[in-house]
């Protein structure tokens, strides 16, 4: 393959990679319910198919983001496809929802490749390549779930559970020939060479306790002894993992990053919004499937539940599209706002108006429309207030944070649904209205938390001089600009 020929797809294999991360992902919320019948389990228990791929994402993130600030960026890449793919297979052969829900942490590494993807197009595009590449690879790997739930949810009523993680499996395989083939080694480059295992471990062992915590605290009872336990473990490791990154010399990730006000008020945002997304993702999709008999929902299949998420898809990355257009009009700060009340526009349109099928499209279509502007907003607030060697990292906790939010969403969604139960534990209507007012309350402080933290972080601090910031406009953007002789930019 030529070097022209190869440095043309590196663009689209990027966006292959990262829409694995939608791949692994719609095989979360519609096939909730499948899980639970085939398995004979409780909801509340084949939930836990989508929680810990989400969980798994969010440990995976910034160490494959610090990894992608370094010499190992290409052999990252490629190993993590290659674990997700080992994760397919093993979930398509599982026996019991136990091995599934293995297979499914394995698979949950696909979801920190965007920040990999996002690293690479920074280095190896054209300049005014970069803003837009970064902008689509934030929303495609949430926009491509319109596409991958309904295409799961066929595959999975066609040839069962087996055959839809059958499909993942060769999907990430496939991506893993075309990273191999395209995209340039970076052995030589600078960036740190030894990872920071103590923070990884840490950072693991607090999101693991405090999400088994929510998931699990309806069950146990949040007043039992073990829910009180895990919560003040979490809280402790998640404040021993911060002080350990403060004074790590070199950390997984540099929270002192979080200085910069599009960095602090863009992963505060991202985190509080991906909570109600998956939320409604999560509350929705069962919803569409629950019996007429009950009394609410459509008795819809797999694959219906997935075509509704399809304007959710279609929005988001349409959405995204008029980003460059936006934010000189109206500034950052009104876009993310706007985004965020149009996000909970849609909450609150299902839970008041959930009476026929099409309302959930245009639930869905709303919310597209809001997460699409926002979630193609922050990554390059965050970028242009970073120096080019810490995107990776910084794109790395941005993951984190995202992922974390789904997370808590999707755990909260199955805490809510078992609190709200008829005397077969099937979940009421009351409480998927539930989880959709208190998606709504979250988007709307979400909203709050843009206009307001922003304006108290604002005027922005200005970078050393070392530092290389990627404009808003996308005729400006100097990623690739020359080395100053007193600065020389160290290669991420």
């Amino acid at each position: 393959m030529t070097e022209s020929r190869r440095s043309a797809l590196i663009g689209p294999v990027l966006v292959l990679a990262t829409l694995v991360s939608s791949i692994i992902s719609s095989f979360g919320a519609p096939l909730i319910p499948t899980v639970a019948r085939d398995f004979h389990e409780p909801l509340s228990t084949a939930q836990w198919s989508l929680t810990v791929a989400l969980l798994v994402g969010a440990a995976s993130s910034p160490v494959l983001g610090r990894l992608g600030d370094g010499p190992r960026r290409r052999a990252t890449m490629l190993g993590g496809l290659a674990v997700v793919t080992a994760g397919g297979v093993a979930a398509a052969l599982a026996g019991d929802v136990e091995m599934l829900i293995v297979g499914r942490g394995l698979q949950g590494v696909g979801l920190g490749l965007a920040p990999l993807a996002m690293a690479i197009a920074r280095d190896e595009l054209p300049r005014a390549s970069v803003p837009p590449m970064i902008a689509l690879l934030s929303v495609s790997s949430a926009a491509g779930l319109g596409a991958g739930y309904p295409i799961s949810g066929l595959i999975a009523e066609a040839w069962g559970l087996a055959g839809a993680y059958w499909f993942g499996a060769i999907v990430s395989g496939f991506a893993l020939i075309c990273v191999a083939a395209v995209v340039p080694s970076s052995a030589g480059r600078g960036g740190p060479h030894r990872l920071d295992w103590v923070g990884t471990v840490l950072l693991a062992l607090a999101l693991v306790t405090t999400l088994v915590a929510v998931a699990e605290g309806t069950q146990w009872g949040w007043g039992t002894p073990a829910i009180i336990g895990l919560l003040a473990a979490g809280a402790v490791l998640f404040a021993a993992w911060t002080v350990q990154q403060l004074h790590a010399g070199n950390p997984l990730v540099q929270l002192r990053l979080l200085r910069h006000p599009s960095v602090l008020s863009g992963d505060v945002c991202a985190m509080v919004l991906g909570a109600a997304m998956y939320m409604v993702l999560s509350g929705v999709t069962e919803f569409v499937q629950s019996p007429r008999s009950g009394g609410f929902g459509f008795s819809a299949s797999a694959v219906v539940a997935g075509l509704v998420l399809i304007p959710l898809s279609f929005f988001m990355l349409s959405s995204s599209r008029a980003l460059p257009t936006l934010v000189p009009r109206v500034g950052v700060r009104m876009v993310l706002t706007l985004g965020c009340l149009v996000a909970a526009l849609g909450c609150g349109f299902f839970a008041a108006f959930h009476d026929a099928l099409w309302q959930a499209f245009v639930m869905t279509g709303l919310l597209g429309v809001g997460l699409g502007t926002t979630f193609a907003a922050i990554p390059g607030l965050i970028a242009q207030a970073v120096p080019a060697g810490e995107t990776g990292s910084a794109m790395g906790f941005y993951q984190v944070v995202r992922f974390t939010g789904y997370s808590t969403g999707s755990a909260l969604t199955a805490t809510i649904l078992a609190a709200h139960v008829t005397d077969n534990d099937q979940p009421t209507a009351d409480g998927y209205t539930t989880v959709l007012w208190i998606s709504a309350a979250i988007c709307v402080a979400a909203a709050a938390l843009a206009w307001f933290l922003h304006a108290r972080l604002t005027p922005p601090q200005r970078l050393p001089a070392n530092e290389i910031r990627l404009p808003k406009q996308t005729d400006d953007l100097p990623s690739r600009a020359a080395p100053s002789p007193a600065n020389p930019r160290r290669h991420s």
